[in-house]
C-alpha cells in the first residue's frame, strides 16, 4: 500500500510531500516528492506521523490496567489507539507487593502478544512525602527480595519502574533493576539534588512526570529537576495537558531537553471517558470537567489526557515546532525503552502511523499495516 500525504514527518526528516510504501505489517521505503507509482491513499492535505507511543498510561474508556484483567486491558488498549497511540505501556498504580506481582502475571501474555510494550510499575516505592495519588498506607521501602519477586513476575516484560531512591535501599534497587535490565525512572521523590545524581550514576535514566510529585526546584537545593535537566543522557515525562504544567514549564524543559524529552499521559480511567467519579487503586477520584482529582484533599490524580490531545497542546498553547513535538511522543520513547521496531517511518520499523489534519485532529491510524481509524 502506497501511501502520500503533503507532509510526512519521520521524525527525523519533515517530507514535503511525503510518501511512505507499507508492505504487509512493516514499513518498506519512504520518500520526498513524486512517488514510485500512483498512490493507494492520498492525502495531499494532511499531516502523517508515527504511532505515538505513550510510556506512562494506566487506564481509559472507563477502566484502568490494575488488576490485567483482559476486557479492561482491551478497552484501555481499544481507547488510547482510536487517538493515535499505537503502542503504550501499561502503569499500574501503589499496591502491595504480592498484589502487583499478580497483576504483573495477568499482563505477560498481553504483552507477549504484542498489544502492550511492557509493565510500568508506579510504586510500591514512592515517597510519602510525594504520594500524589497513591495510597501513602500502601507505599514501603524496596527490599531485594520485593524487588526480585517483582521482576521474576514479569518474565522480562517489567520494562520501566518508577522509584524514589533516597528510600532505605533505593540505590541498591536502581542497581538491581537495571542490571535485569528494567528501565528506572526517578519519581514521586523527596530527593535531593546529591541524592537523584547518585540515583542516575546508579543506572537511573528518566524522571518520571518531570515537576510534579517531586521535591520542586529551589535556588539553594536544586532537588530532581535540576539533576534530570543537566544530565546528559536522561529522558523527562512531561505532561502536556495545561493541569499539571504551566506552558512556559513544558516550555523550559523541552528546549533544555529538544531530543531527551517525552510526552506522556499518565491517564487515567477517565481518559477518553466522561465526568465522573473514578477509582484509581485504592483510591477515589472525582473527574470534573476533564480534570480528575482525588475525592479527600483535591491532589491531581493522573489525568484524561490522550497522546493525541498532548501533540496539540504541545504545538499550539506551548508554542514548539510539530517535528519536536512529534519526537516527543514518538522516537524518544521508543529509545527511552528500548523499543526498535516502532516511533519512527523508517524501512524495517512496523507500519504505524496516524494521519493529522490542519489542527493536528486524528482522521486515521494505521496499525501494523492495517487501518483500524478512519474519520
Amino acid at each position: 500500500m502506497l501511501i502520500t500525504a503533503g507532509r510526512l514527518l519521520t521524525p527525523a526528516r519533515v517530507l514535503v510531500p511525503g510518501w511512505v510504501l507499507v508492505d504487509g505489517a512493516m514499513v518498506a521505503e519512504v520518500g520526498q516528492g513524486e512517488p514510485p507509482r500512483p498512490a493507494d491513499v492520498d492525502l495531499p492535505t494532511c499531516t502523517v506521523v508515527p504511532g505515538y507511543i505513550d510510556s506512562h498510561v494506566h487506564g481509559g474508556g472507563g477502566v484502568s490496567f490494575d488488576g490485567g484483567r483482559a476486557a479492561d486491558v482491551a478497552t484501555v488498549v481499544a481507547t488510547h489507539l482510536s487517538h493515535g497511540t499505537t503502542t503504550m505501556n501499561a502503569s499500574l498504580v501503589t499496591d502491595t507487593p504480592a498484589a502487583l506481582a499478580r497483576s504483573v502475571r495477568e499482563l505477560v501474555p498481553v504483552v507477549q502478544d504484542g498489544a502492550l510494550a511492557g509493565v510500568h510499575l508506579e510504586g510500591p516505592w514512592l515517597s510519602p512525602q510525594h504520594p500524589g495519588a497513591h495510597d501513602p498506607a500502601l507505599l514501603v521501602e524496596p527490599t531485594p527480595r520485593d524487588v526480585d519477586t517483582l521482576v521474576e513476575a514479569g518474565s522480562g516484560h517489567l520494562r520501566m519502574v518508577t522509584i524514589a531512591p533516597e528510600l532505605p535501599g533505593g540505590l541498591d534497587a536502581v542497581r538491581r533493576l537495571t542490571a535485569a535490565g528494567v528501565v528506572v525512572a526517578i519519581g514521586h521523590t523527596d530527593a535531593t539534588y546529591d541524592q537523584a545524581r547518585a540515583a542516575l550514576d546508579a543506572g537511573a535514566t528518566v524522571g518520571t512526570h518531570l515537576f510534579n510529585a517531586m521535591r520542586p526546584l529551589h535556588h539553594r537545593e536544586p532537588g530532581p529537576v535540576a539533576a534530570l535537566l543537566e544530565h546528559p543522557s536522561a529522558l523527562v515525562e512531561l505532561i502536556a495537558d495545561g493541569v499539571h504544567l504551566h506552558p512556559a514549564v513544558v516550555r523550559l524543559a523541552m528546549t533544555r531537553k529538544p531530543d531527551r524529552a517525552v510526552l506522556v499521559t499518565d491517564a487515567m480511567a477517565a481518559s477518553g471517558a466522561a465526568d465522573g467519579d473514578y477509582v484509581l487503586g485504592a483510591m477515589q477520584v472525582q473527574v470534573r470537567d476533564g480534570v480528575a482529582r482525588l475525592a479527600d484533599n483535591g491532589a491531581i490524580a493522573g489525568s484524561t489526557l490522550t497522546m493525541a490531545a498532548a501533540v496539540r497542546f504541545a504545538v499550539q498553547e506551548v508554542g514548539l515546532p510539530l517535528d519536536q513535538v512529534v519526537r516527543a511522543a514518538t522516537a524518544s520513547p521508543a529509545a527511552m525503552l528500548g523499543l526498535e521496531q516502532v516511533g519512527a517511518l523508517t524501512p524495517g520499523r512496523r507500519a504505524d502511523l496516524v494521519v493529522l489534519d490542519d489542527r493536528l485532529e486524528v482522521l486515521r491510524v494505521l496499525h501494523r499495516g492495517t487501518w483500524v481509524v478512519s474519520r
